[in-house]
């Protein structure tokens, strides 16, 4: 296969272009950790979407591919959110990110149980919120043991405790 240089294109061309795919590919993810994350009023998901597009494309040259590239666009995406929320704390929260969805959990996002365990999560410590977002995310404990720089056995109890957890801190609001 001919290189892109021999085919009359430059490399600025080509990372523009396998960036553009790598984005489409992961949109809809990306669109999901968005929404997944309450923030002041200021900020909508569209709004959110672009400042983790903005940030994969600031380290898109520096990746390496020692992770999937999935996991890298998670991890990008999640740690744009944390470092928002972290900017939004000095700001009151008065609502919600939209329910707008795209897939479909997103349109489970109006069902009061599903609001409740995303309420649940966000009182959870910041790295735990981390872990079991990724984990209803349906990523695999190997992929979380590289997102959080954890052995699998560790990611596997860490989560087996957050369900608990989050079982007694439901049980205990709906006094079950």
């Amino acid at each position: 296969m001919a290189s892109p240089e021999s085919q009359g294109v430059n490399n600025s061309e080509t990372s523009y272009a396998e960036f553009n795919a790598l984005i489409l590919r992961h949109k809809a993810m990306i669109w999901h950790i968005c929404s997944d994350y309450k923030l002041g009023s200021a900020w909508n998901i569209e709004d959110c979407v672009q400042e983790v597009i903005m940030n994969l494309w600031r380290s898109f040259k520096g990746f390496e591919g020692r992770s999937s590239e999935k996991t890298w666009v998670w991890r990008v995406a999640t740690n744009t959110m944390l470092m928002l929320q972290r900017k939004d704390v000095r700001s009151p929260q008065t609502e919600s990110i939209g329910a707008e969805s795209i897939d479909k959990k997103d349109e489970e996002a109006g069902n009061d149980s599903y609001q409740q365990l995303q309420q649940l999560i966000e009182a959870l410590p910041e790295e735990s919120g981390v872990v079991i977002r990724a984990f209803l995310d349906g990523f695999s404990y190997k992929e979380i043991a590289e997102m959080t720089n954890s052995s699998v056995g560790a990611v596997a109890m860490r989560i087996a405790r957050l369900k608990r957890k989050l079982k007694k801190m439901y049980e205990r609001e709906n006094n079950l």
